[in-house]
């Protein structure tokens, strides 16, 4: 099986076709990267978006505990991830705290 190589300029991606929108990768993100936005047309009635990708730390937390496969992060060298700050970790408990859903601007 081949390597999946990342869109141009993207840390991290879903598949929305697998996704079945469980919220594991969002639970799971420490800097706030993923989020929770309502679609009416998937399983649960929301689906993950990637809402702050120049956040990705790109430690592959969601990647590796998704049920489905459905959420890939790019590899070192083709993106050059963030560091985690407080900035990001404190966007991360809001998006918990908000029940993983899309924080308002």
């Amino acid at each position: 099986m081949s390597v999946m190589a990342a869109p141009e300029s993207t840390p991290v991606w879903v598949n929305t076709a697998r996704c079945k929108a469980c919220d594991v990768c969002v639970s799971l993100c420490p800097a706030g990267v993923l989020v929770m936005v309502p679609a009416p047309g998937s399983t649960l009635g929301s689906m993950i978006e990637v809402a702050e990708p120049a956040a990705c730390i790109g430690c592959r937390d969601c990647e590796l505990h998704c049920p489905d496969f459905a959420i890939y992060v790019a590899e070192r060298g083709e993106f050059k991830f963030a560091k985690l700050t407080d900035e990001a970790k404190a966007r991360a408990e809001a998006v918990k705290q908000n029940g993983y859903r899309k924080l308002s601007a």
